[in-house]
């Protein structure tokens, strides 16, 4: 079995490729990983084995995250101009001209049971990383990080239509891609 110190860096990409995602700056990203490792370093008591090493790491690096977006509001992203289009796109596929939805959701089962299987947080991180990256960040910094509806428009520089807009969009990718890679291969 790898030590402790060993298994922390098998999990370094995920929590890189994460950081990216939401902090889209590559040495702010470096930043808050390397302060998870290091705070998980610094008191590996705190993990006792009561969840999942990544899954703890990822709750770490969350509110690293958090306090990174906060003490850098200042600066400015740059916009992601491509995901509307993308978005669109989706939308005429996944709507009737009425509004209604083309196909019925699939069954999904049992929820639960599910949210238990390892397999399917592979298939949903698949899915988050085929997200383009502008619709991804918004969607972990609402429903992941669970930052306030104001707290991202004022990070993202959206107004509030356009935030649920672009979590609905968000959410039908994630669902569709789901649908594809994972509810209906299953049944």
């Amino acid at each position: 079995m790898p030590s402790y110190e060993d298994q922390l860096v098998e999990h370094r990409m995920y929590l890189m490729r994460f950081a990216r995602l939401q902090l889209r700056n590559e040495a702010w990203a470096e930043d808050v990983v390397s302060e998870t490792l290091l705070a998980a370093l610094a008191k590996p008591q705190a993990f006792a084995n009561r969840s999942q090493l990544k899954t703890w790491l990822i709750g770490i690096l969350k509110h690293k995250v958090i306090d990174m977006i906060r003490s850098n509001a200042r600066e400015v992203a740059m916009p992601d101009h491509g995901a509307d289009n993308e978005a669109d796109e989706l939308d005429r596929i996944a709507f009737k001209a009425d509004g209604h939805f083309a196909d019925s959701p699939g069954n999904w089962g049992d929820p639960h049971q599910t949210l238990q299987q390892r397999q399917f947080f592979e298939v949903l991180d698949a899915c988050m990383e085929r997200m383009p990256a502008g619709l991804g960040r918004l969607f972990l910094m609402r429903e992941w990080l669970e930052l306030s509806c104001e707290e991202v428009c004022k990070e993202l520089s959206l107004t509030p239509t356009n935030l649920y807009v672009q979590l609905h969009r968000a959410r039908l990718r994630l669902r569709e891609c789901l649908n594809i890679h994972w509810f209906r291969s299953t049944s």
